[in-house]
């Protein structure tokens, strides 16, 4: 019998000086030998990427990072053009993104990379990945399997239109 490990985490310190100046894991240099993400860090304020990553150095020069290192990456049906979701990305997960033809976010609820699908098996199989005019976000254009939506929605946009309000005349 296989039994889930447990960790305690301590609770985490109010904001401020001795919070902020904590590493974060996934922008540190050190990687892990089998290729999964770092281990989870306390929420908190983010500064720029230092992971190694082995994005072409010509994609990740080109790149307009938030100052927490990441990118929004809107995923999009490629033959409907339906917009699933949005989710993050750093250079490494733009990069396994690229290379692996799964989609591989960076989950700031969870501090970890994630691959769409490998727990809900509700796949994303890379189609074509570009960069806006001005290299701030990721469209990733996929065969999306099943739901997009954590809740179980075909998209993360399905439930809550907003309404309009009558145009001026």
């Amino acid at each position: 019998m296989v039994t889930a490990k447990r960790t305690c985490r301590k609770p985490a310190p109010p904001y401020g000086a001795a919070r902020a100046a904590r590493p974060l894991p996934h922008l540190t240099t050190s990687r892990t030998t089998a290729g999964r993400a770092p281990a989870r860090r306390q929420n908190g304020p983010m500064s720029t990427p230092r992971v190694t990553s082995d994005l072409d150095p010509a994609i990740a020069a080109r790149l307009k990072r938030s100052a927490d290192g990441l990118v929004p990456a809107i995923a999009q049906q490629y033959d409907t053009g339906e917009v699933l979701m949005l989710g993050w990305m750093d250079d490494e997960a733009l990069h396994r993104t690229l290379t692996t033809g799964r989609c591989t976010y960076w989950s700031r609820s969870r501090n970890e990379y994630w691959v769409k699908g490998d727990t809900s098996g509700h796949v994303q199989h890379v189609k074509s990945v570009a960069l806006d005019c001005d290299a701030d976000t990721v469209l990733v254009k996929v065969d999306q399997v099943g739901a997009a939506c954590h809740t179980g929605a075909r998209t993360c946009f399905d439930a809550d239109v907003l309404p309009l309000a009558a145009p001026a005349e």
